[in-house]
């Protein structure tokens, strides 16, 4: 296979941007959520993390607060602030303040530093410009409302890179380099890049070279950090109209049916042992029988772990059912595909369960396809035979993300190891 590199060359920097007398200037605003209102004993600030009430603040104050609702700002030209008293509102909102850095020249900021969680505390360190730094390896850079975002499941920040000049600098430190290295790599004056990275370091999107450890890998950690609330302001419960909502009971494929056998649940089997019996004896056996199971024992299996006792009435707009394993919000968004190898009373293919009817239905009668499920499976355990069964979860995931929205996929992982137990 032959392969074509095109090499893109970057922009000449107009020198009108970055010359080398080009300014920076701090800008401050608040997190579009936020709102202030005024009231009768003061100013009240409305955020997604609660309410704060300012008993009567300094009118300077006062007047920098509202100007943060429109944008970033440069509230040094509000006339007689006290810093200090600015400072300390600010401590009495986390997770509020947007901090950015502009040029005088430019009523668009470089890069804005913007909370994701109320712990986010943001304070500019010093720049040792002899020292090398690189982007964190567990940093992301994604596209967002058409500027390009930094993200870190380590940082209480994300980083809104609202100038090309500002991507270019990211894209210096995929390996380690100074700040003058980075400069003579974009072509950027190198005291407007020692301005732009501690806003990096503050926000802990770019580290010194031997200041990270290695325990996760970037996909398991963002995964880690998305699953749950804490370090981002995604939403994490609730509905969504991104998705509408799916029936209770997947619409059946066509292809041959196979009702199933069906024990009776008040009649315990005669090889059935208490629970506390099962779990101590439960092993994981990886070689398996000449025989598979039979028909009546897969019926058995699927009936007692699987099955819909009962589909709940007056359910709208999601219809929900009962079924033997527990499931979030009673939504069951997991289906089951059987590939048989080898199983008396039903012929070789790979098959849907429908747990509504109890019956199998042949999706797929392939030999390939079959065959390279089977071997999949007998690769992963580390044997040299075909399972004479392979059940294979798959999951309809508009069941769960128009309920739980940001925590769909975590919580559907859970729902496989609930049903893989019960199995």
């Amino acid at each position: 296979m032959n392969a074509c590199v095109v090499a893109f060359p970057r922009p000449a920097v107009s020198t009108a941007l970055t010359g080398p007398h080009e300014q920076t200037i701090p800008l401050w605003s608040f997190r579009e959520d936020v709102a202030v209102e005024s009231t009768d004993d003061g100013l009240n600030i409305l955020s997604r993390w609660g309410e704060v009430l300012l008993d009567h603040p300094r009118p300077a104050t006062a007047e920098s607060l509202r100007r943060m609702t429109l944008g970033p700002v440069a509230l040094a030209n509000v006339t007689g602030l006290d810093w200090f008293d600015l400072v300390g509102v600010f401590d009495q909102v986390p997770g509020c303040v947007v901090r950015s850095l502009g040029l005088r020249s430019s009523a668009a900021p470089l890069l804005s530093a913007t909370p994701v969680s109320p712990r986010a505390r943001f304070e500019l360190p010093t720049l040792d410009r002899e020292a090398a730094l690189r982007l964190c390896r567990y940093a992301f850079l994604r596209e967002s409302n058409g500027d390009m975002v930094l993200e870190s499941p380590l940082s209480n920040h994300r980083v809104v890179l609202h100038r090309p000049l500002v991507s270019w600098v990211v894209g210096e430190l995929s390996r380690p380099a100074t700040s003058l290295g980075i400069a003579h790599g974009v072509d950027v004056p190198e005291p407007l890049v020692a301005e732009i990275l501690p806003y990096l370091l503050a926000t802990g999107m770019v580290v010194y070279d031997d200041a990270e450890p290695l325990a996760w890998t970037p996909h398991e950690l963002m995964f880690h950090s998305r699953s749950r609330l804490g370090r981002h302001d995604e939403s994490a419960l609730g509905d969504t109209e991104r998705v509408a909502p799916l029936p209770a009971v997947k619409p059946l494929p066509a292809g041959p049916r196979f009702p199933l056998y069906r024990p009776d649940p008040a009649v315990p089997a005669a090889h059935d042992m208490p629970l506390t019996a099962a779990v101590e004896l439960r092993r994981s056996v990886r070689e398996f029988a000449d025989e598979g199971p039979s028909a009546a024992q897969l019926g058995e299996l699927l009936y007692r772990s699987a099955r819909v006792r009962s589909l709940v009435a007056g359910m709208e707009p999601r219809p929900v059912s009962e079924r033997p394993y527990p499931s979030a919000g009673g939504l069951y968004e997991l289906e089951l595909y059987l590939t048989v190898d080898r199983c008396d009373g039903l012929p070789r293919g790979i098959y849907h369960y429908d747990p509504n009817d109890h019956a199998l239905t042949l999706v797929n009668d392939r030999r390939e396809h079959a065959d390279e499920l089977l071997d999949s499976a007998k690769l992963l355990l580390g044997t040299n035979r075909r399972p004479p069964t392979l059940i294979t979860m798959t999951a309809r995931m508009g069941r769960m993300s128009c309920g739980y929205d940001g925590i769909a996929y975590t919580t559907t992982l859970k729902h496989v190891g609930v049903l893989q137990q019960t199995l």
